[in-house]
């Protein structure tokens, strides 16, 4: 069957067709089965089943090609894997201002957790940009985009619990209030991961009061489980539970 008739009506360019035919051809069924029940946000026929390395490989193949041009631009994609690739493009981009741009383009058409955990240029990791990376992350934490959301707390995550570090941000965090499920996970998981980086400051948060109980709560459980905090800081975890 030709790769055309097993997209949506979405329009596509002649580029996006021949990648999304070297996508289908790296399909397994058992693999797109497996990813689905991983990701319950998006439905199965809009899952390929391609690895993680698979679109990485193909994205350093494709990196600076006009091939490579005509599929970032042209959004919203269909297949999880097609905003997988795309993010992997984004993340290859060696100038900031072009990532972030990037990032922004594609951060609205962002539709589930693991696109969004995906996403994370290298170029970000760079200290000459850490404070205007630090300003959009709190401007992204704000977006009424749930995944956009994400995308703030996790940049605060991955950046700002090290060197770095702005206690301010653990207020920040905190007080984020939404019932969107993948944002307070996210919420939860900054918070295990500043008590393995930043204990002092974040034990604090870990009492009652201080930000909503289910994210507290799971923040709690997801430190225990983690193998960064001693076994001394687990059992005072454990009796805040």
């Amino acid at each position: 069957m030709k790769a055309t008739s097993q997209t949506t009506d979405i329009p596509q360019t002649h580029s996006d067709i021949d990648i999304l035919e070297r996508l289908l051809s790296m399909r397994d069924a058992k693999y797109a089965d497996f990813t689905a029940k991983l990701i319950p946000t998006i439905e199965p026929k809009r899952i390929i089943g391609v690895r993680a390395p698979q679109i990485a490989h193909l994205a350093r193949e494709l990196r600076g090609t006009a091939e490579a041009a005509a599929f970032t631009s042209a959004l919203p994609h269909c297949y999880l894997e097609e905003n997988g690739l795309h993010a992997a493009l984004v993340n290859l981009i060696k100038d900031y201002w072009r990532a972030e741009a990037e990032v922004e383009r594609l951060l609205p058409y962002v539709d589930n957790w693991a696109t969004c955990d995906s996403l994370s240029p290298s170029v970000f990791g760079k200290a000459a940009y850490a404070g205007r990376l630090h300003d959009k992350a709190i401007v992204w934490m704000a977006s009424g985009h749930e995944y956009t959301c994400r995308f703030g707390i996790g940049i605060l995550m991955r950046h700002f619990l090290d060197a770095a570090f702005c206690p301010g941000d653990l207020d920040r965090v905190a007080g984020i209030d939404r019932e969107e499920y993948y944002v307070k996970m996210m919420q939860a998981w900054y918070f295990a991961t500043a008590l393995a980086k930043q204990w002092d400051a974040a034990e604090p948060y870990m009492h009652p009061g201080r930000m909503g109980e289910w994210v507290r709560r799971k923040a709690i459980q997801k430190a225990i489980e983690s193998f960064r905090v001693g076994d001394r800081q687990k059992a005072l975890l454990r009796s805040l539970r």
